[in-house]
């Protein structure tokens, strides 16, 4: 199956395709309200998609509400610390808006929250290096996320991709056992509205439970911090303990769930939305 595709779409930014069976209104442009809610529409018709996401400004809410969108998570001051984010969600087929693992995500999202009053662990373990990815690393990126992952929303197994978005707009961190790559991650960084999306993060099974996501987090959120970002946040997993748990016990804050949202290795995926206050 085709990756989905990024590109832009009137003024806004999308991703569209097959492999998450969606539209991901990434970035709206005010210039494109209110045809772009119609132009949306007739872009699922074409294309047969059970599913449009969309990040928007609160003010601009209403509009969307008025045509079948739900509010599904929200992050206070998103835009340069200042105006609010919804996300919402639109749904054509029943079987999409229904999530079969409700009383699991509420169980793992409540013990989440709960343990934001234990510590987390802010140093690296053992004899392992972390540091801001450069070019010459995205082959072996690329292989450890193909390795990780049978499907990804965005095209992290492609070297070029990586390699592409490094220079534009992500920042990618790695953790090394000697010269070995054992974990990853990514800031993707709004540099206009001061924010950054945590995430891509994988750690390969034999490193697992030594807080290594921790680690890079606090990395990630030092250097966003230095160049005077307001907001992180991350989609995580719905049903993973792990990814949860780290981004609680890191102070973030429970914004809502994405309904079979996102293709992850092989299935559509909830995904719960946290974010933090940096500033």
């Amino acid at each position: 199956m085709a990756l989905d595709k990024i590109e832009k779409f009137n003024n806004s930014l999308i991703q569209h395709g097959k492999e998450n069976n969606r539209i991901y209104l990434m970035k709206l442009d005010k210039r494109d309200l209110p045809h772009i809610i119609d132009d949306l529409n007739s872009l699922v018709e074409a294309k047969g998609y059970t599913k449009i996401f969309a990040k928007v400004a609160a003010g601009r809410l209403n509009k969307f509400l008025k045509n079948g969108y739900i509010r599904e998570a929200a992050i206070p001051g998103f835009y340069n610390g200042k105006k609010n984010c919804v996300f919402l969600a639109k749904y054509f087929s029943n079987d999409r808006k229904k999530e079969r693992n409700v009383k699991e995500i509420t169980k793992i999202t409540n013990i989440s929250i709960r343990k934001s009053a234990e510590k987390r662990q802010k140093f690296i373990p053992g004899n392992y290096s972390i540091q801001k990815a450069a070019p010459k690393d995205v082959v072996e990126m690329s292989d450890f996320y193909n390795e990780i992952f049978d499907t990804y929303p965005f095209p992290i197994g492609n070297p070029n991709y990586l390699r592409e978005t490094m220079k534009k707009h992500i920042n990618y961190y790695v953790i090394r056992d000697k010269q070995k790559i054992i974990a990853l991650s990514s800031a993707e960084i709004d540099q206009e509205s001061q924010n950054a999306e945590m995430t891509d993060f994988a750690t390969l099974p034999e490193y697992r439970g030594n807080n290594l996501a921790s680690c890079l987090l606090t990395r990630m959120e030092e250097d966003m911090k230095a160049i005077d970002f307001r907001t992180t946040y991350t989609m995580a997993r719905a049903m993973s303990y792990g990814m949860n748990i780290t981004f609680s016990k890191n102070k973030y804050q429970f914004a809502g769930t994405l309904i079979n949202n996102t293709n992850i290795s092989g299935q559509i995926e909830s995904m719960n939305v946290w974010y933090k206050k940096l500033l």
